[in-house]
């Protein structure tokens, strides 16, 4: 197999935030950027049991941004399917991935199980992977160091650069024979209190970036302050504050904060517990790399020992039992799944109480019909009516928001050929879309899903789209 003209298909995060997945085709290779998992409303999920357009035998290897589900939760799935290649990323992306697949594996295999119980449309409901499958996957990982090209074979080089959104995460440039390829990734702050800034850009031909906050900017209010107002309230009336977070990224934030406001004394004095054994581990992992991040060693150690962590699921239980006031962090920061539910049914319904949403609602997720005024939550079969105060810290996102994007692009040294806007909603990619094309001046256009551009041509009149129900390739002008 050959590629005289290197391609790129966009197999997913095209009209939504999630199912990060590209496939890059050029001299005679095939390769995945980042395989993530599709999340939120169900026709979005449902494309998880889709079969990739290509089969996953012929694909060559994988590089992966960084280590959060919506980028790494389908690789176990590949590997199941007949992936033999290399997956490449950086070393503290595998430690994570060590952690976040086996999770995910076994919440999928609960979620059959619970199904086969409960009833289902299907004779004998099957998780997507398995714990095996997941360490299937870990063991085709290789890593590389930032800023070290990397030969993948075809006239493929990639190079991971700081992408400043969780420990690990990387910007790809890859070089594509004459052309350079360059992903954002998820595109870290400029201002994010714990993980070093983004790398800058370099010379880039073709730019593919990440739209999450595309149409919004983060307010200009301190995210630490908010979240000791909400902490004051909700413990000042005996409550227990449950705080959604991201097992990776979120809870190391939070943490941060807490332990700032506690040594302030702008909080009182209250337990604190983390209720994902995931995110206790990754704090671990992120000890282990003081030099990414901005904080003191002294930061580090108290953040290190604010909480208790809460390993078994009896312990678990007896949080539910236990009252207010005190603060519980746990997973997962959409309310997915995990034990935040359980805390959600426990607390929800007592407006003495409060739920803190502190990253990115991904529509269809409960965490989203929360934010959006919803007030029962559907939740193991169960109706689960929310009367605890609710709140957003939007401030807290590890994303760079739409001025935050747009000055990442402005220190380019040249404008690129082509810039294609993924990982976003709808609106948010096509409102970022209008600004670079009206403050940059920059050719931009929101691909669709399973559509196929040429490198060497003009992106937007020579393109192909893949058909989801097989293995062709079809023109569309």
């Amino acid at each position: 197999m050959t590629h005289a003209t290197p391609t790129l298909t966009f197999l997913g995060a095209t009209d939504t935030v999630t199912g990060s997945r590209y496939l890059l085709q050029a001299g005679g290779r095939r390769i995945m950027i980042d395989c993530g998992l599709f999340q939120g409303y169900k026709q979005l999920r449902e494309r998880n049991r889709l079969p990739l357009p290509v089969d996953p035998g012929s694909i060559d290897a994988v590089i992966l941004t960084h280590a959060h589900l919506d980028h790494s939760g389908y690789l176990p799935a590949l590997v199941r399917e007949g992936f033999r290649g290399r997956i490449h990323s950086t070393p503290e992306t595998a430690q994570l991935c060590g952690l976040i697949l086996p999770d995910s594996a076994r919440l999928l295999e609960e979620a059959a199980q619970f199904s086969r119980r409960h009833g289902s449309r299907h004779a004998e409901p099957k998780p997507l992977y398995t714990e095996a499958d997941a360490e299937a996957a870990l063991a085709r990982f290789t890593t590389h160091e930032f800023d070290v090209p990397v030969e993948l074979g075809g006239g493929v080089t990639v190079t991971f650069v700081r992408a400043g959104h969780i420990l690990g995460a990387a910007q790809l440039m890859l070089r594509v024979g004459e052309t350079t390829l360059w992903f954002t990734g998820d595109l870290g702050r400029q201002d994010d209190p714990l993980m070093r800034a983004p790398e800058p850009p370099r010379a880039i031909d073709v730019l593919v970036t990440e739209s999450t906050y595309g149409n919004r900017s983060h307010a200009h209010t301190d995210p630490e302050a908010e979240l000791g107002e909400i902490v004051r309230r909700v413990i000042g009336r005996g409550g227990v504050l449950l705080l959604p977070a991201f097992a990776v990224g979120r809870t190391e934030s939070l943490l941060l904060h807490l332990s700032r406001l506690k040594e302030k004394g702008l909080i009182p004095p209250v337990p604190v517990y983390i209720n994902s054994p995931m995110a206790a581990s990754a704090t671990e992992i992120y000890g282990e790399h003081p030099e990414e991040f901005r904080v003191s060693p002294g930061d580090f150690e108290r953040m290190s020992t604010l909480a208790k962590v809460v390993h078994t699921v009896d312990e678990s239980k007896l949080l539910n039992l236990r009252g207010g006031p005190m603060i519980i962090l746990s997973a997962s920061g959409m309310l997915e799944g995990g034990r935040i539910l359980h805390h959600l049914m426990a607390y929800g319904s007592d407006p003495r109480n409060g739920i803190a949403l502190t990253g990115f609602q991904a529509g269809g997720t409960r965490g989203a019909a929360l934010q959006r005024g919803e007030r029962t939550l559907r939740i193991y079969g169960r109706d689960i009516p929310i009367e605890a105060e609710v709140v957003s810290i939007e401030s807290l996102s590890a994303h760079a928001d739409a001025d935050g994007i747009l000055a990442w692009m402005r220190g380019a040294p040249r404008p690129p050929r082509q810039v294609y806007i993924t990982h976003g909603e709808p609106d948010a990619a096509d409102t970022l879309r209008a600004r670079i094309k009206r403050e940059l001046g920059w050719e931009a256009r929101v691909p669709g899903y399973l559509e196929e551009v040429s490198l060497d041509r003009i992106p937007s009149r020579h393109h192909r789209r893949v058909q989801s129900d097989g293995r062709a390739i079809v023109s569309t002008g």
